[in-house]
């Protein structure tokens, strides 16, 4: 099986998330809310100069986020690196490691265009809120998640011998 026809959920995932936002950003203004479970998830519009939980969120950051930028275009190389360097027995690591990449080059992608990202999934339980987020990081965390499962609960042939 080829390589780049697993890079395909990649894809899906950046173009949902482009899509997503794009839509959020065209029917939304800036911290504009509209509740869609009441009392539990709303659809917001917000951006985040930062990463996750709005760490290094501050305006006039730009040393911040230029560091935010190179760590994650270095994130991008060194996924393609091993997506690429991955041997066929160890297929079951294609498709966590592509949600990672089509989550990272979704947010990557914001933060060339405007040094920012859009986020607009806002869930709460009464006065608690989650920060907001967006579809490249839940496909992040998902394929994050997933691959610390992988690794952990299923070790290479090599690691299992020693």
């Amino acid at each position: 099986m080829k390589k780049t026809f697993l890079l395909w959920p990649a894809l899906a995932v950046l173009l949902l998330d482009q899509i997503t936002k794009l839509w959020i950003a065209s029917r939304f203004g800036l911290h504009e809310t509209q509740p869609v479970i009441s009392g539990f998830f709303n659809l917001v519009h917000v951006r985040n100069r930062g990463m996750a939980f709005g760490i290094m969120n501050r305006p006039g950051n730009d040393w911040g986020s230029m560091l935010l930028l190179g760590a994650t275009l270095a994130a991008v190389a060194l996924l393609l690196f091993w997506f690429y360097s991955l041997k066929s027995n160890d297929r079951g690591l294609f498709l966590p490691l592509s949600l990672i990449l089509g989550g990272a080059v979704g947010n990557l992608i914001d933060r060339i265009g405007t040094g920012e990202v859009i986020d607009f999934l806002d869930f709460c339980i009464g006065p608690y809120h989650w920060p907001a987020f967006n579809v490249a990081d839940s496909a992040i965390t998902v394929g994050t998640l997933w691959l610390a499962v992988k690794i952990l609960l299923h070790p290479t042939r090599t690691e299992k011998k020693a």
